[in-house]
């Protein structure tokens, strides 16, 4: 009986150790239950031969739309809007976008290294750190993407969609934006245009009289929401596009001796969404790409965009 037992303790012994490190491996990888798999969206830009990657593109988009000398949350944060944009302007990449300011610039790897040079590797890795630290993340309000409009230079406060377009958007409203003079001295620019150039591109006859009339009807924020002249009446938005001023918050005098109009603006872009050189004067006060999207785009969530792999574009 005693040899017996001392046979099972011997047997025990040598099959505890296999059953207890059985229990501490992993469990096996096929047999866990698999989570859906994702994919980046693809991107087709104008002018490029195939897709691209959703974040190889949000690369070229923010090495083109942001001073590579910004700070890494300013950047983030361009990074964040730009993904967003693109994907709400494709419907998810199921159409093209364009690689200029009609939508989004994008310039190329090989047009980044032309355009860095010697400083290629070095700029390259800050745009990839800034875009890979905010890989699929999205803006969005009562969890449907946003439009992400930005652009260069306030005057101190943004524009509201309703002023720009006539419609009302929830999340694209003014907010403050101070201090961008500590990022560009171009805050202010200044643009002189013969009297004969003025009336040809706005269709008009205007003469000594008529500047002598002009009302400048100003917005909220400060910008030309109406020129008003006698019977002649623009949008400030108008006269900025007909005669390709830096943005809507201008004033007008007319020299008349020399018959030269001279126009001041303030700020650069159409002002609506996030400022860049906002974004910056408020990376450097320490607020992260997070508070400052948050800040230019009212009442919008982050939320990270995955694409299921049977819905991801498939290239003939």
């Amino acid at each position: 009986m005693d040899k017996r037992l001392a046979a099972v303790f011997i047997i025990l012994l040598f099959f505890i150790p296999i059953l207890l490190n059985a229990k501490d491996k992993p469990p096996d990888r096929a047999s866990a239950t698999p989570g859906p798999a994702v994919c980046q969206a693809e991107i087709t830009v104008e002018g490029e031969d195939k897709p691209l990657q959703l974040e190889e593109y949000i690369i070229g988009v923010v090495a083109s739309e942001m001073p590579v000398s910004y700070s890494p949350e300013a950047l983030k944060a361009q990074a964040i809007a730009a993904r967003t944009y693109a994907l709400k302007e494709t419907a998810e990449g199921t159409k093209p976008i364009g690689r200029d300011v009609s939508a989004q610039v994008y310039s190329s790897e090989k047009q980044r290294k032309e355009r860095w040079g010697k400083a290629f590797k070095e700029n390259e890795k800050k745009i990839r750190d800034a875009v890979e630290a905010t890989a699929g993340k999205v803006l969005v309000h009562e969890d449907e993407m946003i439009t992400a409009m930005f652009f260069s230079t306030s005057n101190g406060q943004t524009e509201t969609a309703e002023n720009f377009t006539g419609s009302p958007i929830p999340y694209l409203q003014s907010v403050e934006s101070p201090d961008e003079q500590t990022v560009s001295e171009e805050i202010e620019r200044k643009k002189d245009m013969p009297l004969s150039e003025w009336n040809a591109k706005l269709g008009v006859s205007w003469k000594e009289a008529d500047f002598r009339a002009l009302q400048l009807v100003r917005n909220e924020t400060g910008r030309v929401q109406k020129v008003i002249s006698g019977t002649a009446e623009f949008t400030g938005r108008d006269i900025r596009e007909r005669l390709g001023l830096a943005s809507t918050d201008f004033n007008i005098g007319f020299d008349v001796t020399n018959k030269v109009v001279h126009i001041t603006t303030k700020g650069y872009g159409h002002g609506v969404g996030m400022s860049q050189n906002g974004a910056e004067a408020y990376a450097k006060k320490g607020w992260t790409a997070e508070q400052i999207v948050g800040h230019y785009y009212t009442g919008t969530q982050i939320k990270k965009f995955e694409k299921p792999e049977s819905e991801c574009l498939k290239t003939p």
